[in-house]
């Protein structure tokens, strides 16, 4: 019987650590494995879905405006007990299952899912969590947020990313104390999701006995609630953006409140450009990149998200809204407070 089960690995990590980068790398390798994706971001509105590599082997189910590991629980249920329905019915033939947690996810609730939902456990079985760990921001969201230290403490395995960006010395400490948070875990270094396959899949990694050794009432209590502080907002905007403003702005924007945005990402429509650009960014990190080609007839639109501590959401958008084409330049952020 168990090894007709559907294994499922459970992919977590803080905001902006690399899961969507290590899920890119999963997905490009020729393993000849057939997966369903299920992504679950913590705002509205999808972005990761534009940035994931797909094939025709592949379906990818997004799970938006909420977390999986509470609001969107139900959800998970449901998509889950959809995909094995149409498994068994031969209309979507895969093999394993992908979760990919928001940022802000405690994979305890999620992988309790597994064990007392009757229909979930019947068909699905958890073959590991693999928690990705930005090198860089780690030392302070462990210091401050819950979920990243619950999404270290129940990791199978621990996949270190952007140590590039510190020093040997600061990479050695981060990894003694991640062992010593959880000492069951290997600690493998990453670079832009590059490693092997046999690290992330059919590790067969997940006992339950170990996590009920660091919470005896894990198949019990299934609540979970997140910091009121930390929220996130959607910005639109049809009209194309002038890239020297929005530069401009970004580049004020990041300086004023660099600390209290956990994660930022989306979709830009910027004047003159034939490809969509997508953006994301962790406190001060940044990067922008060349998407798909906007297609002939396609309603260009910007899509962009932004999660973080406290933010002044109005006046993110009115900056943004000073970006676009014929607008006045954003003055800068700090100048409003």
């Amino acid at each position: 019987m168990t090894q007709t089960l559907i294994p499922v690995t459970i992919l977590t990590g803080f905001l902006g650590s690399g899961k969507t980068t290590l899920l890119n790398r999963i997905l490009k390798e020729h393993h000849g494995q057939k997966i369903a994706v299920i992504e679950n971001e913590f705002g509205e509105a999808g972005i990761d879905n534009e940035i994931l590599l797909q094939d025709r082997d592949e379906q990818i189910v997004e799970m938006n405006n909420g977390c999986i590991c509470c609001t969107v629980r139900g959800d998970l249920v449901r998509i889950l007990g959809s995909l094995s329905e149409k498994r068994k019915a031969g209309t979507f033939n895969f093999e394993r299952v992908v979760i990919e947690t928001t940022g802000l996810a405690d994979p305890a609730p999620v992988a309790q899912t597994f064990f007392v939902e009757d229909e979930i456990a019947r068909d699905y079985r958890i073959d590991a969590i693999l928690t990705v760990v930005d090198a860089k921001h780690a030392p302070q969201q462990l210091d401050i947020h819950h979920e990243a230290q619950e999404q270290v403490g129940f990791a199978d395995r621990i996949l270190l990313s952007k140590t590039d960006l510190i020093s040997e010395p600061e990479a050695a400490a981060l990894e003694a104390r991640l062992k010593k948070m959880n000492p069951r875990a290997p600690v493998k270094r990453v670079h832009f999701g590059q490693t092997e396959i046999a690290d992330v899949l059919d590790i067969k990694g997940f006992d339950l006995n170990a996590i009920l050794a660091i919470e005896p009432q894990f198949l019990q209590d299934v609540s979970h609630e997140h910091d009121d502080d930390v929220g996130s907002f959607v910005y639109r905007d049809k009209r194309p953006f002038e890239l020297a403003k929005l530069e401009l702005f970004f580049d004020l924007l990041l300086k004023t409140y660099g600390t209290e945005l956990l994660r930022y990402k989306g979709i830009l429509h910027i004047a003159g450009k034939s490809r969509c650009t997508i953006f994301q960014g962790v406190h001060m990190l940044f990067s922008a990149d060349d998407g798909a080609p906007w297609g002939k007839n396609e309603d260009r639109e910007s899509v962009m998200v932004f999660i973080g501590i406290k933010l002044p959401q109005k006046l993110f958008e009115e900056g943004l809204a000073m970006c676009v084409t014929g607008a006045k330049a954003p003055a800068a952020p700090a100048a409003a407070l």
